[in-house]
């Protein structure tokens, strides 16, 4: 038995109506976004978009910047995919990349920290990389990753993030959850 067919695609979509695409494109150029999560008390969307050979990245836009091109298969990370050089005009390139394979094999995009239990962690973006298995944060500040740490958390077959209704954060690994908590 058939059931349905779903559609609906806000009437400012970018590309509604335009012919360049179809209604239901926000924006375009991402190799493999692996998580995704909307910070809304800044209004951000936060990308980790899993690269081709080289480099892993995270995007970060505002909700409201709709239509842009991330750059695949122009660019993987923040290089010419391909080539010695390529033009780069109207791409939105990544706040942060790293290297692939040195550092990981493919970026796990998580949640921006908007708990209670650690203030000093606000706004803070935490990802992680499914082969390496580091716990690593940046602030966003102006388009750029600012106060970048790495946690010297090292931890296998990690998956994914969560946060609940306090917005505290938890990482999910192997068949464990742990829960961003303060130092004792």
């Amino acid at each position: 038995m058939a059931c349905c067919t779903w559609r609906w695609v806000p009437s400012d979509n970018p590309f509604v109506g335009s012919g360049a695409g179809a209604d239901e494109v926000w924006a375009y150029g991402l190799r493999n976004p692996w998580r995704f999560s909307f910070d809304s008390a800044a209004g951000h969307i936060y990308i980790g978009d899993v690269g081709q050979n080289a480099f892993e990245e995270i995007d970060v836009e505002p909700a409201d910047a709709a239509g842009r091109n991330y750059g695949w298969n122009t660019m993987e990370g923040t290089s010419c995919f391909g080539a010695g050089s390529c033009n780069m005009n109207g791409l939105t390139l990544p706040v942060l990349a790293y290297d692939n394979p040195d550092d990981g094999c493919a970026v796990v995009g998580g949640y921006v920290y908007r708990g209670s239990a650690i203030p000093t962690l606000q706004g803070h973006y935490f990802y992680s990389d499914a082969c390496s298995g580091w716990l690593r944060s940046f602030r966003y500040d102006n388009g750029l990753a600012a106060d970048q740490q790495d946690w010297n958390l090292m931890t296998s077959g990690v998956r994914s993030f969560g946060v609940d209704a306090d917005g505290e954060l938890y990482l999910l690994a192997g068949s464990s959850v742990f829960q961003l908590m303060p130092l004792p």
